[in-house]
């Protein structure tokens, strides 16, 4: 609940950092960048300690001086077709997170930078989420009085089924992230499917000529990807298949938080290696700077060829 406990979060104010894609602009819209009060070590347990001394990876990625992670919370919103699409909608604010502290009551001002790129919560025509997690469904709901209800009341919430049914308590399905995700379902998925918002979607989902979601497990059972093909351009958004640039150099480095850790690695070389043969921009979920990146590869290994032209967070 707002009051005692709630975490005010300053982010940046330069907020609609657009890119044009083919027919679709892609506006990213932030909710929080800073420290996820982990180390890398714990954060990402099979990257070798080398790839973390890249100087480069300092300050955005990596906070030498605590030896922490940096990573950002960002919805992409993409106008394609006449229609308004979020693309995870993050952490959300007063959401009870006993054991998530860093994503407990939060009180940021995401609908407010959303205004900001020019669409108010009832011009949102789709909501993507391509996991459940903690930070990925947080906006999807808002608190009203004391009830959770959708904050997209004209959208269609497109939900992967395996992760849908992979996180329902009802379920009672062991999950490595355990605890991380207590309430999550409750609070940020039910009240969108109680009020008949949700599509729970397998196999594949085509959201229009432009943008086609498609199965990517193995961080969840029902990951997902959201492909997007305009004209001579190529994208994918691959939420949590990649957290940090480490993992573009070091594939087969999981996340603490692979459900599948053979999986998650098998997807990740797979959609890295698409998007390098392809010219496809990555855009991940949680880069702080550039936000999306150009992939090259020589064989099995990938780099990083360029960042795509959005600002780089600015620390107030």
């Amino acid at each position: 609940m707002p009051g005692a406990g709630v975490r005010t979060i300053e982010v940046m104010t330069r907020t609609t950092d657009t890119i044009e894609l083919g027919e679709v602009s892609v506006t990213r819209v932030w909710e929080y960048c800073g420290s996820v009060e982990m180390t890398p070590q714990t954060f990402f347990p099979e990257a070798s300690s080398q790839v973390w001394e890249e100087p480069w990876l300092a300050p955005e990625f990596l906070d030498r001086a605590t030896g922490t992670v940096h990573a950002a919370i960002q919805t992409w919103l993409l106008r394609s077709e006449g229609r308004n699409i979020l693309v995870d909608t993050g952490v959300g604010n007063h959401k009870e997170r006993p054991y998530s502290p860093v994503w407990s009551h939060l009180d940021t001002d995401f609908l407010g930078n959303l205004a900001r790129a020019g669409v108010r919560p009832e011009d949102v025509d789709v909501v993507v989420n391509t996991h459940l997690h903690v930070d990925h469904v947080g906006w999807n709901t808002r608190l009203d009085g004391r009830a959770w209800v959708p904050t997209f009341p004209n959208a269609t919430y497109l939900m992967p089924k395996e992760d849908f049914d992979f996180w329902n308590p009802a379920n009672n399905r062991p999950a490595l992230l355990g605890r991380g995700n207590q309430n999550v379902f409750e609070d940020s998925v039910a009240p969108v499917h109680q009020a008949g918002l949700a599509l729970l979607w397998e196999d594949g989902h085509q959201i229009d000529a432009n943008l086609r979601l498609e199965p990517a497990p193995g961080h969840t059972p029902g990951s997902s990807v959201l492909t997007l093909t305009s004209g001579s351009d190529r994208a994918v958004f691959v939420g949590d298949m990649v957290h940090s640039p480490v993992q573009v150099f070091e594939p087969d480095a999981n996340s603490c938080f692979c459900e599948d850790p053979g999986q998650a690695r098998a997807t990740r070389r797979r959609v890295l290696g698409e998007a390098a043969d392809t010219g496809a921009l990555v855009f991940p979920a949680h880069f702080p700077s550039g936000g999306a990146v150009e992939i090259s590869r020589d064989a099995n290994r990938f780099t990083i060829k360029d960042w795509a032209p959005f600002a780089r967070h600015q620390e107030r």
